[in-house]
């Protein structure tokens, strides 16, 4: 039986292609250097846009079966990373992509038509004790999901983050329901973050490279979208720019949903390995531990004992 690792982190995402945009490197990093990580993903993404010609078919308009290419991408993505613990919550198939729409505002909402079996309409309590039974076995000291708005406005982002915000404070509470296991208390949670200062200055070099159809609208000194966290809020950052080829791996591999030629590949092309090897955080629950010249932890787990 190989051992624990000492260090354990566990994110939580909605879709599959969500771990590898906001967290691949650290995942990556991770891995390499020994410590624990589990993914739980919510959903096998089924409403998700097809973006390869031949495999237009398994849109969930269409004849359907995306949900489960999806779950082979995710695999297929895990194996670039080095993660070998990912689950869907409940098992895969419990809970079913919620799908979206665009606000006239710019961010995602509910759609129109929401399948019965949805993420956005599963009970809360429920959903949660399949994350609590999943803590108390995993026992991370560090959980990973989005903020409460879930970066731009998508309902499972948004119920990942209800349903792993209520889950941690269910594992830790003794007397909860004894069977799921052991009473956990997760150290220190954290919100996937971009930072501002440097979209900004990606934009910018993506602009004077004479790119103007990535992250087409966005001006470097202009608003920017819901996702965008200004640097104040930023409580962590993740260097990980040794990682960055694997990340990029991973990203190809979710090739249903990101093109080759699309935003994260051209900033990676156009700005190097500092434009996704840097991942940014901002702590939810916890204490800071030791910070950086630039005023942010530098590891996850700063400040925890070993």
């Amino acid at each position: 039986m190989s051992s624990i690792p000492a260090q354990r982190l566990l994110l939580v995402h909605a879709h599959p292609d969500d771990e590898s945009i906001g967290q691949g490197a650290t995942m990556a990093k991770y891995v390499a250097e020994g410590r624990g990580v589990t993914l739980v993903t919510c959903t096998a993404g089924e409403m998700g846009e097809v973006l390869v010609p031949e495999l237009e078919h398994l849109a969930s308009d269409k004849d359907g079966g995306l949900g489960e290419h999806r779950r082979g991408e995710l695999s297929d993505a895990m194996l670039e990373l080095g993660v070998t613990d990912h689950r869907f919550l409940g098992g895969f198939g419990r809970f079913h992509d919620s799908g979206m729409k665009w606000h006239e505002d710019g961010h995602a909402v509910a759609a129109d038509d929401i399948p019965p079996n949805a993420f956005w309409l599963a009970d809360l309590t429920e959903a949660a004790d399949q994350l609590v039974e999943i803590i108390r076995e995993v026992r991370p000291q560090v959980l990973v999901t989005y903020d409460q708005f879930g970066g731009y406005g998508h309902p499972d982002h948004i119920q990942a983050h209800r349903v792993a915000t209520y889950a941690v404070a269910l594992a830790a509470v003794p007397s909860y329901r004894t069977e799921l296991g052991e009473a956990w208390d997760v150290a220190k949670v954290y919100w996937g973050a971009m930072s501002e200062s440097r979209m900004r200055a990606s934009l910018r070099a993506l602009r004077e490279a004479g790119d103007t159809t990535t992250f087409e609208g966005m001006d470097p000194d202009g608003p920017l979208p819901h996702f965008i966290t200004p640097d104040e809020n930023l409580s962590a950052v993740v260097d990980a720019q040794d990682q960055v080829e694997k990340k990029m791996a991973a990203l190809a591999a979710h090739k249903t949903q990101i093109t080759m030629d699309g935003p994260f590949f051209a900033l990676s092309n156009n700005q190097g390995s500092t434009a996704w090897g840097l991942e940014f955080y901002r702590i939810a629950k916890g204490e800071r531990g030791p910070v950086g010249d630039d005023g942010l932890e530098t590891d996850l787990f700063a400040g925890l004992a070993t």
